[in-house]
């Protein structure tokens, strides 16, 4: 890749760059988004999402996007009653990112928001999360993701599985 065709790192990777933290990058086909680099699975992608409980605030789940989040989980183990999606229309205002870009180190940095890892996670050697932007994602260690934006994992999925 040439100079000029070499992308910008994300903010997110710059603040992954800086704090020593190994990652990979993986780009999505902005026109087919669907198509998965060879050697990375659905089960490896995770979701970011950002949710508002009614007595702490925002808080984070993150899940595989082959899962449903339980709500009732998150809200239980994030010391709330009860958990909602924050409205797409005040997702940017809350996290500072799209809906479809939101990750957890960028997060974290900038609003330290409560994290929740799915504990399925912690069975793999890796995880694929959002860079911040569409079409730009990180591969990265979840432990390595876990302990840098001071995240907790727990069961957060329902029981049945999206196929």
């Amino acid at each position: 890749m040439s100079k000029k065709e070499k992308l910008k790192k994300t903010l997110v990777e710059q603040i992954l760059d800086k704090a020593k933290i190994s990652y990979e990058d993986v780009l999505l086909d902005p026109l087919d988004r669907t198509q998965l680099p060879k050697d990375i699975s659905r089960a490896d992608i995770y979701k970011t999402l950002a949710l508002i409980g009614d007595k702490t605030g925002p808080v984070v789940g993150i899940l595989p996007i082959s899962h449903h989040l339980s709500e009732k989980k998150l809200a239980k183990i994030s010391a709330n009653k009860k958990v909602s999606m924050i409205p797409q229309k005040d997702l940017q205002k809350t996290t500072g990112y799209i809906h479809g870009a939101n990750n957890p180190v960028g997060i974290w940095q900038t609003k330290k928001f409560p994290i929740f890892i799915d504990k399925i996670a912690l069975d793999k050697e890796f995880i694929i999360v959002s860079a911040g932007e569409l079409g730009r994602l990180l591969k990265i260690n979840p432990q390595e993701l876990a302990i840098f934006v001071q995240a907790k994992f727990h069961d957060l999925s329902e029981t049945d599985l999206i196929v």
